[in-house]
């Protein structure tokens, strides 16, 4: 993955992938909350962390509150994958018929790799073949009902929720107290 960015990741950065892959390796669910202000790097730390679940056979999630950052997600995806193996798709709300019915198909067979999307990933025809890594971006906008959705529709898989809003330790353990927090300076 690293030989595929057109640059070199800042050590805070590489910091966090260490924390999300120790989480990741350990046999509970990894249950992070990733910080940084706008444009530190989240995206290129939560693909990191979505390619280490698919090297090892597992597919991997990231949704958004919007169709437009679910875009913004998978351009910056498409981007940095386009010359890797890594299957990817975007599944949001106005895919319809038999595109939608075919692409269903292809995530739950597990001809897909990484699936970006909308709350259309909490449908109930949405189904993954083998889950393993669910990233929700700004995961204040999605309600309780939501977030326990995406984590409990298959297995139980880790979960990884980044925000651009700085949430103080103390603060971010009374909202998210079970949640590892990582944070990108």
């Amino acid at each position: 993955f690293y030989t595929l960015l057109p640059f070199s990741l800042t050590d805070a950065q590489k910091r966090v992938i260490g924390e999300i892959e120790a989480d990741m390796s350990r046999p509970i669910m990894m249950n992070r909350l990733l910080q940084g202000d706008v444009g530190s790097g989240k995206t290129v730390v939560s693909m990191a962390a979505m390619v280490t679940a698919c090297d090892n056979g597992f597919q991997a999630a990231i949704m958004a509150p919007t169709e437009i950052l679910a875009e913004q997600h998978f351009l910056h995806i498409e981007h940095f994958l386009r010359d890797s193996q890594v299957r990817r798709v975007l599944l949001t709300g106005g895919l319809t018929g038999s595109k939608r019915t075919a692409l269903l198909d292809e995530i739950k067979n597990g001809s897909i790799d990484i699936v970006v999307g909308t709350q259309a990933l909490l449908q109930q025809d949405v189904t993954f073949n083998n889950l393993a890594l669910v990233v929700v971006d700004e995961q204040h906008k999605f309600g309780v009902r939501q977030r326990q959705q995406i984590r409990g529709k298959d297995i139980a898989p880790h979960y990884l929720v980044m925000t651009a809003t700085p949430i103080p330790r103390t603060l971010a353990m009374t909202v998210f107290g079970d949640l590892e927090i990582s944070t990108i300076e």
